[in-house]
C-alpha cells in the first residue's frame, strides 16, 4: 500500500483496522451460529475458502480501493472460521490440556505465518521487488489450508445432537456470567494496545530494514510467537489459577517492545522489539482463548469466543486508526508509546478486578 501504491500511514491504519475489525465482528455472528447449528466444521471450511479466494485479488489491484476490497474478504473468511474453529479446538480438547492445545493451535498455525513471509522474503529478492506475482503464488497455501480441513479434521459427534436454540438472547448472554464479561473488558483493553502489525514493518523499514527484507519483521515476530505459545500454553494449563498473573507478565512484556520499538534507531534493534511483540502473543493469545473456554457454558462456547472478539473488533478498528494518526501528527515512536500507555490500563484494570473478586469472597 505504501511502496507500490502510494497509500499513507493514516490510510494504512484506517485499512487495517477496518480489515481487522470485520474479522473480530463477523466472529460473533458465526460463533452463534455455530452453536445454533450445533456444528462448527463447515463454517470454518468457508472462511478458510474466503481467505484463499482473496489473494487473487492483491495481486490484480489497481489502487488502494481493490486492496480494502481484498482486506475485507480476507478478514471476512477469518471472521467466518474464527469462533467456530476455537470452538471445535474446545469440543476436542481433553479439559485438562486445554490451555496447551489452544497453545499448540496458535503454534502451528504461526509457523505458516512465518514460513510464508521467509518464501516471500526469496521471491521478492528473486523477482525484484514483484509485489503482485508474490500474492500470486499465495493462492496455493490458502487452497491447501481448505483441503486440510475438510478431509483432515473430523467434528466430534457428540456436538452435533446438540438441541438447536438461539444463542444470542438475553437470558443466554446473563449466563454467561460476571467473570466472562470480565474477561470481555481485559481483552478490550489490551486490543487498544495491541494495533495493526503492518505498523511494525514501517517501523523496522523506517530504521534502515531493505525493502525485500521488508517480510522478515513479521518472520522474527512469528517464530518467537510460535516458538513460545505452546510453552505458555501448558504453563496455563498448571496455573489454573494464575491466568491474571501471566496474563500481566505478557503485557509487562508488550510494554517492553513498545519502547524497544519507540527508541530503537537501527533495524537491528527494532527487530528485537519485533521479538519481543511476537513473545508477548505466545504469552496471551492462547491464555485469552483458554480464558474464555474455561468459563462459558458449553453450550455456548461458540457465541462466546464470537462476543469477545466484537469488543476486540471495535478496540482494533480504534486502535489502529488511532496508531496512524499518532505516526503522522507525533511520529512514529509516538504510535509505540501509545500502545505501552494502553497496556499500563489494562494492568490497572486486571489489579482492580482481582482486588473486586478478593472482597467479595470474605
Amino acid at each position: 500500500m505504501v511502496i507500490e501504491l502510494g497509500a499513507s500511514a493514516t490510510a494504512v491504519g484506517i485499512i487495517e483496522g477496518v480489515a481487522e475489525a470485520t474479522a473480530l465482528i463477523v466472529k460473533v455472528f458465526s460463533g452463534a451460529l455455530s452453536d445454533y447449528l450445533g456444528r462448527r466444521k463447515g463454517l470454518a471450511v468457508f472462511g478458510y475458502a474466503l481467505g484463499a479466494l482473496s489473494k487473487p485479488l492483491f495481486a490484480i489491484a489497481p489502487g488502494v480501493g481493490t486492496v480494502l476490497a481484498a482486506r475485507l474478504t480476507d478478514r471476512l473468511g477469518k471472521g467466518i472460521r474464527g469462533a467456530p474453529r476455537d470452538a471445535l479446538v474446545a469440543d476436542i480438547a481433553p479439559l485438562q490440556i486445554r490451555g496447551a492445545a489452544f497453545g499448540l493451535r496458535q503454534s502451528l498455525d504461526t509457523v505458516g505465518a512465518f514460513l510464508g513471509p521467509l518464501i516471500a522474503i526469496g521471491l521478492m529478492y528473486l523477482w525484484a521487488n514483484d509485489f503482485r506475482s508474490v500474492f500470486w503464488v499465495a493462492v496455493i497455501p490458502g487452497v491447501l489450508s481448505v483441503a486440510v480441513l475438510m478431509f483432515g479434521v473430523q467434528e466430534p459427534e457428540a456436538h452435533e445432537r446438540t438441541k438447536r436454540v438461539n444463542p444470542i438472547q438475553r437470558v443466554n448472554l446473563v449466563r454467561l456470567g460476571p467473570a466472562y464479561w470480565g474477561v470481555v473488558a481485559v481483552g478490550t483493553v489490551f486490543t487498544l494496545a495491541r494495533f495493526s502489525e503492518a505498523f511494525l514493518v514501517l517501523r523496522v523499514q523506517q530504521t534502515g530494514l531493505p525493502l525485500f527484507s521488508a517480510p522478515l519483521v513479521l518472520v522474527a515476530m512469528n517464530v518467537v510467537y510460535s516458538v513460545s505459545a505452546y510453552p505458555f500454553g501448558k504453563l496455563a494449563d498448571r496455573l489454573s489459577h494464575g491466568h491474571a498473573r501471566l496474563l500481566v507478565w505478557g503485557l509487562l512484556v508488550l510494554i517492553g517492545a513498545d519502547m524497544v520499538l519507540a527508541m530503537g534507531s537501527h533495524w537491528a534493534i527494532a527487530l528485537c522489539g519485533v521479538a519481543l511483540w511476537g513473545l508477548h502473543m505466545g504469552m496471551t493469545q492462547g491464555l485469552l482463548a483458554t480464558m474464555v473456554a474455561g468459563i462459558a457454558p458449553p453450550d455456548l462456547v461458540g457465541t462466546a469466543f464470537g462476543v469477545f472478539n466484537l469488543a476486540g473488533g471495535l478496540a482494533m478498528l480504534i486502535a489502529s486508526a488511532l496508531a496512524g494518526w499518532l505516526w503522522e501528527k507525533f511520529g512514529a515512536a509516538f504510535t509505540f508509546y501509545g500502545g505501552a500507555l494502553f497496556c499500563g490500563a489494562t494492568i490497572v484494570l486486571i489489579l482492580l478486578m482481582r482486588q473486586g473478586t478478593s472482597v467479595r469472597s470474605r
